[in-house]
């Protein structure tokens, strides 16, 4: 699938102006220079550490068709074929309103406390499979990232997958306006970002926001076993949504789950969606993965695609890189442990479920389950409580041995029994070392912490025990 925006198109978006006469048609848009494809529109944004404007040179080096830009970039040329625009951001999020009104795909939304990319991409997978479909990359799912995804919203797209992410309230009410889903799929509430929030009630809140993107012809499609579906669902009843649908083992749910068989390379859900009975597969290790799989087939079946070739896509599904991804790292010989990288992100829900999944995954040869983990950031005042928390998890997977890195982690270390510890140390980097100098043969290691942390750095030192790391099939 392709997108095209001409420069009268992007000039009449952005309400731009330009210096010389332009006839340039994009294939694409782009706000990194180091990804930009030739072709493609380039957009210089200001974050918080750097300015996309010092980088036009060096997209004008990539073959960029144009710029935007708020004035003119050093060391290019002044007949470039730039638009100037009062804001950069601004221009986007137009370029973005633009995009999402000439398309005639139907739009999902994706938010959640947890699950949000992971349902995300299951959705594109199983959409994917009936027809043309286009989903936000990775996690660009805030004010800069959403507009881009519409502005890269192909013409002939039939479905459009738009992760909502939030950390604040009032931010998701912005974006879902401009995104208008025709189905909003809210995956669970949980205790995250409690920083920003007096409340998980208020987190709640602030997630039902996506309902004020939609008419009263939008699909609601919600968690009913989690603590806050009701509230969610007065919030959707009060927005004047007539359709809402639920997911869960609830027997009222719309999406029954019945029965949930995990094994080491996936999960098999047997499940009635719309009274239909039917068996799926996940493809990958990880009960919660499955059980959110639930929620994104009974929204495809609320948008009338095919569920059996939906669920048969399921078995496909691999977890987008630090969420789960497995690889077996080969030692001396052809010993090997099996490496599972969690480090994108963390949460206590998120943090809970990789336990269990760690739980379950084989140790050969008298192997050991390690859990490595990193602060997770955001809880405020209950952040010390929620680090201790995590115990009763690892004590119920009979998870062998913890490593811990960050302040609050410690809190968790100084409760786990001598013969579960490992080492505790302030950041990644130095812990880094000291779990690759405990790792041996049939092993299973898992880490997780918040993005902050830069746990992958202690991915990389355990990747780097093997010359050819390999992708396990899960």
């Amino acid at each position: 699938m392709n997108v095209s925006w001409t420069a009268e198109e992007v000039l009449c978006a952005v309400r731009g102006q330009s210096l010389h006469t332009q006839d340039w048609v994009a294939s694409g848009v782009s706000i990194d220079s180091r990804t930009l494809q030739k072709g493609e529109l380039f957009v210089a944004i200001k974050g918080d550490a750097y300015n996309g404007h010092a980088y036009v040179h060096a997209a004008m080096e990539r073959g960029a068709a144009a710029a935007i830009v708020d004035h003119q970039p050093p060391q290019v040329a002044a007949g470039a074929p730039l638009l100037f625009v009062e804001d950069t951001l601004t221009a986007l999020q137009d370029l973005g309103r633009v995009g999402r009104c000439r398309s005639n795909a139907k739009i999902v939304a994706v938010t959640g406390s947890v699950g949000k990319t992971s349902s995300k991409e299951q959705l594109r997978l199983m959409l994917g499979a009936v027809n043309d479909t286009y989903a936000n990359e990775g996690s660009l799912n805030n004010h800069w990232g959403v507009p881009l995804t519409l502005a890269r919203l192909p013409a002939s797209a039939k479905y459009g997958i738009v992760e909502l992410g939030m950390n604040h309230a009032n931010e998701l009410a912005v974006l879902t306006r401009d995104v208008k889903p025709h189905l909003a799929l809210i995956t669970t509430i949980e205790a995250v970002h409690l920083e920003h929030f007096a409340s998980v009630e208020a987190i709640a809140d602030a997630k039902a926001e996506i309902f004020l993107g939609m008419d009263p012809s939008g699909i609601a499609v919600l968690n009913r076993d989690n603590a806050y579906f009701g509230r969610l669902l007065a919030a959707a009843r009060t927005q004047g949504l007539h359709q809402v649908l639920s997911f869960g083992q609830d027997p009222k749910s719309d999406a029954r789950l019945l029965a949930l068989a995990p094994d080491s390379e996936g999960t098999t859900v047997e499940a009635i969606i719309l009274d239909q009975k039917i068996t799926y597969r996940v493809g990958t290790p990880g009960m919660h993965l499955a059980f959110n799989a639930l929620g994104c087939l009974l929204s495809c079946a609320a948008l009338d695609a095919d569920l059996t070739t939906c669920a048969e896509a399921l078995a496909g599904y691999r977890p987008p890189q630090g969420r789960g991804t497995r690889q077996r790292v080969t030692l001396a010989g052809k010993d090997s442990f099996t490496l599972i990288d969690e480090s994108f992100n963390a949460s206590p829900a998120s943090t809970h479920a990789a336990i269990a999944t760690l739980g379950q995954t084989p140790v050969m040869n008298q192997g050991r389950r390690i859990a490595v983990l990193g602060d997770m950031k955001e809880l405020g005042a209950t952040s010390s409580e929620l680090h201790r928390d995590l115990m009763a998890s690892l004590l119920e997977s009979r998870i062998d041995q913890v490593f811990c890195c960050g302040e609050m982690m410690a809190h968790l270390f100084d409760t786990l029994p001598a013969s579960m510890r490992g080492s505790w140390t302030a950041e990644s980097a130095a812990l880094a070392p000291l779990v690759a100098a405990t790792v041996h043969t049939g092993d299973a290691i898992m880490v997780k912490g918040s993005h902050s942390m830069h746990m992958e750095t202690i991915v990389a030192a355990l990747s780097a025990l093997s010359a050819q790391p390999h992708q396990l099939a899960s």
